[in-house]
């Protein structure tokens, strides 16, 4: 099954997808839109594109693990792609504290430029969040004996 990924922003919302065995996340895109409705309705477009029947939305929750505004707004942006598709996606939300943290470590690693890092730094976030579903999904199946 292929998995799309969000990482929602107000101005700039990475987007990554998943490989049809659900073993490897890569980052797709960045979005940048004006408002919510058309970041989703873009989304909507590249869940078309890529043949994607899940979608996984980062949700920044606070550090003692509590929702705070970007976990409504993230949520909010998850219930439009529900709408949008005519419930035909489903949309789960995947804890993605930190991803912003260690996507700049990555790139800090590999020595990216400040002006190109401001370019890929969603999208690797959608990267990271995607892959650390997958990952999840990944284990329960193991432990369940799958």
């Amino acid at each position: 099954m292929i998995c799309i990924g969000f990482d929602y922003g107000d101005r700039r919302t990475g987007v990554a997808v998943s490989d049809a065995s659900g073993f490897l996340a890569g980052g797709v895109a960045t979005i940048t839109a004006s408002s919510m409705t058309k970041t989703a309705e873009e989304a909507i477009r590249l869940i078309g594109k890529y043949r994607a029947e899940l979608a996984v939305v980062g949700l920044p929750l606070n550090m003692d693990g509590s929702e705070g505004t970007r976990a409504e707004t993230a949520r909010a942006f998850g219930a439009m792609l529900v709408s949008l598709s005519g419930g035909k996606i489903p949309v789960l939300f995947c804890d993605e504290r930190l991803s912003t943290v260690e996507a700049h470590g990555i790139l800090s690693d590999i020595d990216v430029r400040k002006k190109k890092r401001k370019k890929v730094i969603d999208t690797l976030s959608a990267e990271l969040i995607l892959q650390s579903y997958l990952d999840g999904e990944r284990k329960k199946k193991a432990e369940n004996g799958r």
